[in-house]
């Protein structure tokens, strides 16, 4: 049955109070996702710390400048490389750092300089912490440095490996139950888990919940995008769909915000869980797309569904479900016989690689979408370790994808689909090489290249699920963004390791994305260009497009040649008669 169901906005309209109403309503959650996503930067950080000591301590000297207590020594201590000395109440010396100290044998001459004997001994009582601007972390919590420092790192990635799981699992219930169900539980879930990673009382609990707080993040993410999709009309898809990115970006602005005002770890995280609870009390109120109703044969619940959305939108005459589904459609199959059309092949994710020139361009696809996601967590993760002010640069690293979006839908409009990808991802990559060429007490400059690399990899991460789309044909079209975005979880996976590469060499996680970025965009030279174009619905169409473009040889499938791909060619084309 060929269902056009297209025809419901040129109806009801593409995007009237209704749709604004469902939109902001259902990406308001998203606020939430961008919060949790980059939460773990102030939950996580690692504050200047040293070995503690068995007793109380009468005097602190660090270089030639003295005091009393330790608490007043952290502004003065710059360098790891160097020890804060100490003095106990009962007359012991001894030198701190963070992972070792020493006890001096001669006591009598409290001087920073000492060539005498002294005694190594490990740091057992524990370790003292700089609270200037953190109270608390994770990591102060539970002592997560020296030979535990490993295990702060990891909460980054054992996140978006939830992300990962969440994507996977979630997108594909939805199709099955539907999104309003899944919205439901996802929002509830981002909820209850955000609140109890606050009352984990260890290490353990707390990555096993902030794992389950990743699963269903993502699951909401990847929902949200179907549901307003499926509710908005295609003149303003594109538009809508992009900032649903901007609601996220929105979250990450927020991080910075309350992670300026909750110095606490585990006040912090109450205070970001608590932006979710106004859409879990109000999330029944949305209703289930008439897209997946209409797809599920539940047509009395999509009717009621449009009936709601003509009187919001003041439609005297909304559209009836025999519109959307033609009755026409019936006679196309009688005409060919049941008994003689050849069940529907499916799909696997070989098809995007059965000859080279759709391998190459699943490649092509995989490879920017890797690019996007690696890019996007390298710069909004290292952006705490610019310099300057922490919680202001996460803060802009957030602003700075609003105005991102709106020229991506701009540039998508106007130049093309990949004429916006290939000038900013290359654009990303020499900001990466102009990030390793500036010198590192120019803050102020280091800041700002950042931001614009923040910029350049929005703007191609943000369209790149729209072009995936367009350049495969219907028949594959959910396996290829499907296959794309778990290449984006991946890149997510593995940024924070990226970021952590900087240990190594302070330019690493730059070196790397910037090599990413260069490939990708010299590669999608490669790419058609789809702007204006028709989509395609099977393989054979994609083959005429693609003998159009460059007078090549067919390209189809070895699995639809012959007698079954001109079935499927003429049920097609007698579709489309019927439709037009």
């Amino acid at each position: 049955m060929a269902r056009n169901f297209e025809l419901l906005f040129d109806s009801l309209g593409h995007f009237g109070r209704y749709q604004a109403w469902v939109y902001f309503a259902s990406v308001f959650q998203s606020i939430s996702c961008g919060i949790h996503y980059l939460a773990s930067v102030f939950l996580a950080v690692t504050p200047k710390f040293i070995c503690s000591v068995p007793g109380n301590v009468s005097s602190v000297l660090i270089y030639n400048s003295s005091t009393s207590r330790i608490e007043d020594a952290w502004a003065l201590w710059t360098s790891a490389q160097h020890y804060i000395l100490v003095q106990l109440e009962n007359g012991d010396v001894w030198e701190l750092n963070q992972c070792s100290r020493s006890k001096r044998e001669d006591t009598s001459n409290f001087t920073y300089e000492y060539s005498g004997n002294k005694t190594d001994v490990p740091c057992t009582d524990g370790f003292i912490y700089d609270q200037t601007k953190w109270q608390s972390t994770i990591v102060t919590e539970w002592d997560l440095v020296c030979q535990r420092e490993w295990l702060a790192k990891l909460t980054q990635p054992t996140f978006m490996l939830g992300v990962l799981f969440g994507a996977v699992i979630f997108g594909d219930i939805a199709d099955r139950m539907g999104r309003r169900p899944i919205m439901w539980f996802t929002s509830t879930g981002q909820f209850i888990f955000g609140i109890a990673v606050a009352f984990t009382f260890d290490y353990t609990s707390f990555v096993i919940v902030r794992f389950l707080l990743a699963m269903v993040s993502s699951g909401y993410l990847v929902v949200v995008f179907v549901y307003v999709t499926e509710y908005i009309g295609i003149k303003a898809r594109t538009w809508a769909s992009m900032h649903v990115h901007a609601f996220f970006a929105l979250g990450i602005m927020v991080v910075a915000l309350v992670g300026y005002l909750a110095p606490t770890w585990w006040v912090y995280q109450i205070c970001l869980s608590v932006t979710t609870l106004p859409f879990v009390l109000c999330c029944w109120m949305l209703p289930e797309t008439p897209f997946w109703l209409l797809t599920e044969g539940r047509y009395e619940e999509a009717q009621k569904v449009i009936n709601v959305m003509a009187r919001w939108n003041k439609v005297s005459t909304p559209c009836k479900i025999s519109e959307l589904c033609p009755v026409q459609d019936d006679l196309v199959s009688s005409r060919t016989g049941d008994n003689d059309i050849s069940p529907v092949k499916k799909h696997n994710i070989l098809d995007l690689f059965h000859n080279w020139h759709i391998a190459r361009r699943t490649i092509t696809v995989w490879l920017i979408w890797f690019t996007g996601s690696l890019g996007y967590y390298v710069f909004s993760l290292s952006s705490v370790n610019l310099g300057g002010n922490e919680y202001l640069n996460l803060f802009l690293i957030g602003a700075v994808e609003l105005p991102a979006y709106v020229l991506a839908c701009i540039g998508m409009d106007k130049l093309g689909r990949r004429n916006t990808l290939i000038p900013f991802l290359i654009s990303s990559a020499v900001i990466c090489a102009l990030v390793m060429v500036i010198p590192q007490d120019y803050s102020v400059l280091v800041i700002a290249a950042n931001m614009a690399g923040k910029f350049a990899i929005g703007v191609a991460f943000g369209l790149i699920y729209l072009y995936t789309a367009e350049l495969y044909p219907t028949v594959a079209r959910t396996l290829a963004v499907g296959s794309g975005s778990m290449m984006c979880r991946v890149g997510s996976v593995v940024a924070p390791f990226c970021v952590y590469l900087s240990s190594v060499w302070i330019f690493m996680p730059q070196l790397i994305v910037g090599v990413m970025a260069f490939l990708s965009g010299v590669l999608t030279l490669m790419l058609p260009e789809t702007l204006g174009k028709p989509l395609t619905n099977t393989w054979a169409e994609l083959n005429e497009h693609m003998k159009k473009d460059s007078g090549s040889e067919k390209y189809l499938p070895a699995s639809q040649d012959g007698a079954a791909r001109d079935k499927i060619e003429m049920l097609n084309q007698e579709a489309h008669g019927t439709d037009g």
